[in-house]
Protein backbone atom coordinates (compact mmCIF):
# COMPACT_ATOMS: atom_id res chain seq x y z
CA UNK A 1 0.00 0.00 0.00
CA UNK A 2 1.21 3.74 -0.51
CA UNK A 3 2.25 5.92 2.32
CA UNK A 4 1.68 9.14 1.93
CA UNK A 5 3.68 11.87 4.59
CA UNK A 6 1.68 14.34 5.23
CA UNK A 7 0.72 17.48 7.62
CA UNK A 8 -3.06 17.95 7.02
CA UNK A 9 -2.49 21.94 6.77
CA UNK A 10 -0.54 21.68 3.80
CA UNK A 11 -2.50 22.72 0.70
CA UNK A 12 0.72 20.46 -0.91
CA UNK A 13 -0.35 17.75 0.92
CA UNK A 14 -3.90 18.00 -0.23
CA UNK A 15 -3.41 18.04 -3.51
CA UNK A 16 -1.97 14.40 -2.99
CA UNK A 17 -4.82 13.45 -0.81
CA UNK A 18 -7.55 15.08 -3.06
CA UNK A 19 -6.50 13.13 -6.48
CA UNK A 20 -6.01 9.81 -4.43
CA UNK A 21 -9.38 10.16 -3.44
CA UNK A 22 -10.31 10.83 -6.99
CA UNK A 23 -8.67 7.73 -8.27
CA UNK A 24 -10.17 5.66 -5.53
CA UNK A 25 -6.92 5.02 -4.57
CA UNK A 26 -6.06 2.98 -0.64
CA UNK A 27 -3.44 4.54 1.03
CA UNK A 28 -1.79 5.06 4.72
CA UNK A 29 -1.22 8.74 5.84
CA UNK A 30 1.31 9.66 8.27
CA UNK A 31 0.93 13.03 9.94
CA UNK A 32 3.61 15.05 10.57
CA UNK A 33 3.70 18.40 11.96
CA UNK A 34 6.25 20.61 10.46
CA UNK A 35 6.28 23.37 13.20
CA UNK A 36 7.52 20.75 15.59
CA UNK A 37 10.40 19.38 13.72
CA UNK A 38 8.86 15.73 12.59
CA UNK A 39 10.23 16.52 8.82
CA UNK A 40 13.41 17.21 10.50
CA UNK A 41 14.01 13.64 12.00
CA UNK A 42 16.64 11.57 10.54
CA UNK A 43 14.16 8.77 9.84
CA UNK A 44 12.43 11.11 7.63
CA UNK A 45 15.41 12.46 6.51
CA UNK A 46 16.44 9.46 4.84
CA UNK A 47 13.04 9.39 2.89
CA UNK A 48 13.42 13.00 1.82
CA UNK A 49 16.59 14.58 2.43
CA UNK A 50 15.15 17.80 1.77
CA UNK A 51 12.78 17.09 4.49
CA UNK A 52 9.17 17.94 3.32
CA UNK A 53 6.12 17.05 2.57
CA UNK A 54 4.25 15.67 1.18
CA UNK A 55 6.33 12.45 0.40
CA UNK A 56 5.11 9.81 -1.20
CA UNK A 57 6.31 5.69 -0.23
CA UNK A 58 6.03 3.04 -2.97
CA UNK A 59 5.31 -0.46 -2.60
CA UNK A 60 8.79 -1.23 -3.20
CA UNK A 61 10.10 1.53 -0.37
CA UNK A 62 10.94 4.24 -2.82
CA UNK A 63 9.71 7.66 -1.86
CA UNK A 64 8.98 10.34 -4.41
CA UNK A 65 9.12 14.08 -3.17
CA UNK A 66 7.32 17.39 -4.35
CA UNK A 67 3.84 17.55 -4.90
CA UNK A 68 3.59 18.24 -8.63
CA UNK A 69 5.46 15.36 -9.31
CA UNK A 70 3.75 12.75 -7.03
CA UNK A 71 0.26 14.09 -9.18
CA UNK A 72 2.37 13.21 -12.16
CA UNK A 73 3.10 10.03 -10.72
CA UNK A 74 -0.56 9.49 -9.44
CA UNK A 75 -2.01 10.83 -12.87
CA UNK A 76 0.22 9.26 -15.62
CA UNK A 77 -2.69 6.77 -17.46
CA UNK A 78 -5.61 8.36 -16.37
CA UNK A 79 -7.89 11.16 -17.47
CA UNK A 80 -6.31 13.69 -14.72
CA UNK A 81 -2.82 13.45 -17.11
CA UNK A 82 -3.49 14.59 -20.54
CA UNK A 83 -2.58 12.19 -23.10
CA UNK A 84 -1.78 14.34 -26.20
CA UNK A 85 1.42 15.61 -26.28
CA UNK A 86 0.87 19.78 -26.41
CA UNK A 87 -1.73 19.33 -23.65
CA UNK A 88 0.64 17.60 -21.78
CA UNK A 89 3.13 20.03 -22.00
CA UNK A 90 0.51 22.94 -21.13
CA UNK A 91 -0.63 21.21 -17.77
CA UNK A 92 3.18 21.05 -16.98
CA UNK A 93 3.10 24.37 -17.65
CA UNK A 94 0.40 25.59 -15.11
CA UNK A 95 2.34 23.15 -12.67
CA UNK A 96 5.37 25.22 -13.03
CA UNK A 97 3.33 28.57 -12.77
CA UNK A 98 1.69 27.05 -9.93
CA UNK A 99 4.97 26.53 -7.84
CA UNK A 100 6.63 29.09 -9.15
CA UNK A 101 4.59 32.61 -9.47
CA UNK A 102 1.17 31.37 -7.35
CA UNK A 103 2.64 29.07 -4.19
CA UNK A 104 5.06 31.58 -2.91
CA UNK A 105 2.99 34.63 -2.97
CA UNK A 106 -0.47 32.68 -1.94
CA UNK A 107 0.78 29.78 0.05
CA UNK A 108 3.43 31.25 2.22
CA UNK A 109 1.23 34.55 3.27
CA UNK A 110 -1.27 31.76 4.99
CA UNK A 111 1.10 29.98 6.24
CA UNK A 112 2.59 33.65 7.78
CA UNK A 113 -0.99 34.00 8.79
CA UNK A 114 -1.72 31.00 10.28
CA UNK A 115 1.43 29.42 11.67
CA UNK A 116 3.19 32.55 12.75
CA UNK A 117 0.81 34.81 13.58
CA UNK A 118 0.50 39.19 12.60
CA UNK A 119 2.83 39.95 15.25
CA UNK A 120 5.83 38.15 14.12
CA UNK A 121 8.55 39.62 11.79
CA UNK A 122 7.71 37.91 8.38
CA UNK A 123 4.57 40.11 8.14
CA UNK A 124 7.21 42.74 6.57
CA UNK A 125 7.25 40.45 3.65
CA UNK A 126 3.47 40.61 2.90
CA UNK A 127 2.76 43.65 1.00
CA UNK A 128 4.85 42.42 -1.80
CA UNK A 129 4.15 38.88 -1.42
CA UNK A 130 0.02 39.78 -1.32
CA UNK A 131 0.96 42.31 -4.78
CA UNK A 132 2.48 39.62 -6.63
CA UNK A 133 -0.50 36.50 -5.41
CA UNK A 134 -2.95 39.23 -6.55
CA UNK A 135 -0.93 39.23 -9.79
CA UNK A 136 -0.92 34.92 -10.31
CA UNK A 137 -4.48 35.55 -9.75
CA UNK A 138 -5.38 37.68 -12.47
CA UNK A 139 -2.96 35.55 -14.76
CA UNK A 140 -5.42 32.30 -13.96
CA UNK A 141 -8.96 34.71 -13.95
CA UNK A 142 -7.45 36.29 -17.74
CA UNK A 143 -7.24 32.65 -18.32
CA UNK A 144 -10.73 31.13 -16.67
CA UNK A 145 -12.97 33.73 -18.63
CA UNK A 146 -12.31 31.54 -21.76
CA UNK A 147 -11.67 28.34 -20.42
CA UNK A 148 -13.61 26.01 -17.90
CA UNK A 149 -10.36 24.33 -17.12
CA UNK A 150 -6.41 24.81 -17.37
CA UNK A 151 -6.39 22.61 -20.18
CA UNK A 152 -7.83 20.60 -22.74
CA UNK A 153 -11.21 21.60 -21.79
CA UNK A 154 -11.11 19.17 -18.86
CA UNK A 155 -10.38 18.72 -15.27
CA UNK A 156 -6.86 17.28 -14.86
CA UNK A 157 -3.67 17.81 -12.41
CA UNK A 158 -3.27 21.35 -13.39
CA UNK A 159 -6.49 22.50 -11.67
CA UNK A 160 -5.44 20.18 -8.41
CA UNK A 161 -1.96 21.87 -8.65
CA UNK A 162 -4.10 25.19 -8.57
CA UNK A 163 -7.23 24.58 -6.45
CA UNK A 164 -5.35 23.77 -3.74
CA UNK A 165 -4.15 26.72 -2.35
CA UNK A 166 -6.35 29.11 -3.99
CA UNK A 167 -9.90 28.03 -2.26
CA UNK A 168 -8.03 28.92 0.84
CA UNK A 169 -6.62 32.67 -0.45
CA UNK A 170 -8.89 34.24 1.92
CA UNK A 171 -6.56 32.96 4.83
CA UNK A 172 -3.66 34.39 3.00
CA UNK A 173 -5.60 37.75 3.00
CA UNK A 174 -6.38 37.54 -0.63
CA UNK A 175 -9.61 38.81 -1.74
CA UNK A 176 -11.29 36.55 -3.96
CA UNK A 177 -14.19 39.02 -5.19
CA UNK A 178 -12.49 40.50 -7.52
CA UNK A 179 -12.31 37.45 -9.62
CA UNK A 180 -15.97 35.51 -10.66
CA UNK A 181 -14.16 33.62 -13.62
CA UNK A 182 -11.76 32.28 -10.78
CA UNK A 183 -14.63 31.38 -8.21
CA UNK A 184 -16.42 29.84 -10.74
CA UNK A 185 -13.69 27.40 -11.76
CA UNK A 186 -14.11 26.72 -7.70
CA UNK A 187 -17.21 25.78 -7.79
CA UNK A 188 -16.59 23.83 -10.76
CA UNK A 189 -13.58 21.80 -8.83
CA UNK A 190 -15.83 21.12 -5.92
CA UNK A 191 -18.17 19.78 -7.78
CA UNK A 192 -15.83 16.93 -9.47
CA UNK A 193 -16.51 13.29 -8.95
CA UNK A 194 -15.15 12.04 -5.78
CA UNK A 195 -13.98 15.42 -4.52
CA UNK A 196 -13.05 15.71 -0.75
CA UNK A 197 -12.69 18.90 1.24
CA UNK A 198 -9.07 19.93 2.83
CA UNK A 199 -9.83 20.38 5.91
CA UNK A 200 -12.50 18.27 8.90
CA UNK A 201 -15.10 20.77 8.90
CA UNK A 202 -14.42 22.88 6.04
Amino acid sequence: MLTLYDYLDSGNGYKCRLLLAQLGIPYERIELDIDKGETRTADFLAKNPNGRVPTLQLDDGTCLAESNAILCYLADGTPYWPAERLVRAQALQWLFFEQYSHEPYVATPRYILRHLGRTHPRMAEMPERLRRGREALGVMEAHLRMHDFFVGGRYSIADIALYAYTHRADEADLDLAPYPALRAWLARVAAQPGHVKMLPGD
